[in-house]
């Protein structure tokens, strides 16, 4: 019982810098939620441990490219066929509006980004239309599962 009053007194204050963050935004607070969530699951698929940190203490970079993918990968994990559907809903369209949500959370100090990153990184990663079509969304299912079968994780269109 004590964890789960530990637990809820660590989400509130993130649920309040979401909605916060969300209600001058076009984007909705889910949105918000998402890339937070994605990027944990974009650095498990990059890195193993999301956790781990570099040698010199530092957390470990995903790239602007890199975590537009992971939030594809993820979208489609998390909501299958419905994955454009649901960005759509929470006003995503395209790889710019991830980039705008990051650096959204990063001016919040929700997030932190390298000297060199830009939201340009974000920019045209890829094309939605192409990303969630029905069959490449099976396809990238089928590889998830193929993945767990044989006990190795892969980082679905990386080098898409």
């Amino acid at each position: 019982m004590e964890s789960d009053q530990f637990d809820k007194e660590q989400l509130l204050p993130k649920v309040i810098d979401l909605c916060d963050l969300a209600a001058d935004s076009p984007y909705a607070p889910h949105a918000y939620a998402f890339v937070q969530d994605g990027l944990r699951y974009t650095a498990k698929q990059v890195f193993g441990d999301p956790d781990r940190l570099r040698a010199d203490g530092e957390p470990l970079h995903i790239s602007g490219r890199q975590l537009a993918i992971g939030l594809r990968d993820y979208a489609i994990k998390r909501y299958g066929l419905m994955a454009r559907r649901v960005l759509e809903h929470w006003n995503i369209h395209r790889t710019d509006d991830f980039g705008r949500i990051v650096f959204r959370m990063i001016d919040a100090d929700l997030m932190a980004r390298q000297e060199n990153d830009q939201i340009e990184d974000f920019f045209t990663v890829f094309s939605f239309d192409e990303a969630f079509r029905p069959e490449n969304i099976l396809r990238t299912i089928e590889s998830d599962q193929t993945s767990l079968e044989s006990g190795t994780e892969s980082f679905a269109g990386s080098s898409s």
